[in-house]
């Protein structure tokens, strides 16, 4: 019966468990058995090659992706406490930051170029008239700074020293110029001393503080009263005006720039040390907690997209990114680790039993 015989012929060539020969493998009889070390290597070098082609495309896929994603899907108001408080706060400014710190101001500083720009590049005329106009008006900032101008008591001790240096110069030099008239006065002077029982010099600078002294006092008292707002403003204005053409590097004459006295060191250091003073403040974790609150109240229901488009971070500027990233992303598929864990993970996938069932693979 022919048709039996060609149906049985058919069943046992379905049933058997060795593969049909194709022509090419007639063709080439030596053509080695597939292993599976053989086929996790070519996966393997598939999936890296695959994967170098497509970095660019995949990358822009998954910034769409990440960025559609729900801000408070990942990310707690508990997991960003942690980070300020608990990580960042909870440690020093290391040694390289401080050093890197060092460095930059004093590059900044001393930089050639702040020889030829002026102060006004810094800070632009109409901050200062906005400032002033502030300041003018509003009494409480007026008055300080009145006081700061004429009634400040470090002033008031310049202004005795000065004049009473004057005074002692002048006296000295006419009392050697006045012959016997200034024996004369140099024997009152001392007899002065002796029935007093005081100093001269001392009762001079006495008498010289406590009158200049109110002297400043009355003249701040005239100043808060009669300077008005306008005049304040002008005051700050036409100070400004003085100085804002002077090239930035005229700040370098108030630091020192020397290997045992450098001032850019004692700016770095008394940085660090308000840093560690601040950070370990009880007074700091409750602002940063407070802040923390605030910024995850009202950002919480944004997506990733959108809190990194307040960082002017969008697509353009992760597709402006991604060439630059390309290379160390391609480094990274041809990597010796990455290469082991992807040959770890297939074999781990070929050696389940199920699969090495199903698979007629020669593992010789």
């Amino acid at each position: 019966m022919p048709t039996t015989t060609t149906q049985y012929n058919k069943l046992s060539i379905t049933m058997t468990s060795k593969p049909i020969q194709t022509t090419k493998d007639i063709q080439n009889p030596n053509t080695p058995a597939l292993t599976v070390d053989g086929l996790i290597d070519a996966q393997v070098a598939f999936m890296q090659q695959w994967l170098c082609k497509q970095a660019e495309p995949l990358s822009m896929e998954a910034w769409q992706w990440f960025g559609g994603q729900p801000l408070s899907k990942y990310i707690s108001r508990d997991d960003l406490q942690y980070l300020l408080n608990d990580w960042l706060l909870n440690h020093p400014l290391s040694e390289v930051m401080r050093a890197d710190i060092r460095d930059i101001l004093h590059t900044v500083i001393y930089h050639p170029v702040n020889d030829n720009v002026p102060l006004s590049e810094l800070v632009d005329d109409t901050q200062v008239a906005t400032l002033a106009d502030y300041v003018g008006s509003h009494e409480q900032q007026r008055n300080i700074l009145i006081h700061t101008l004429i009634g400040n008591e470090t002033f008031t001790d310049l202004l005795t020293q000065t004049l009473y240096h004057a005074i002692n110069d002048f006296m000295e030099t006419t009392l050697d110029k006045a012959g016997g008239v200034g024996k004369l006065m140099k024997l009152g002077r001392s007899s002065f001393e002796k029935v007093t029982n005081k100093n001269l010099d001392e009762k001079l600078q006495t008498y010289l503080h406590r009158n200049i002294k109110d002297l400043a006092h009355r003249a701040e008292a005239n100043a808060q009263a009669h300077l008005s707002n306008e005049e304040v403003a002008r005051l700050l204005v036409t100070g400004w005006a003085r100085i804002k053409a002077q090239p930035i590097s005229h700040i370098q004459t108030y630091l020192r720039d020397e290997p045992d006295n450098s001032s850019i060191d004692h700016i770095e250091a008394s940085i660090g040390q308000s840093y560690n003073r601040l950070r370990m403040s009880p007074y700091l974790h409750s602002l940063v907690a407070a802040g923390v609150d605030t910024w995850y109240r009202n950002h919480q229901a944004d997506t990733m997209a959108t809190v990194a488009a307040s960082l002017h971070i969008d697509e353009q500027a992760v597709a402006q990114l991604t060439p630059t990233l390309l290379p160390v992303i391609n480094d990274a598929l041809a990597s010796e680790w990455l290469t082991a864990h992807l040959r770890e993970m297939l074999q781990e996938f070929y050696n389940q039993p199920n699969i090495k069932a199903s698979l007629g693979f020669n593992d010789q």
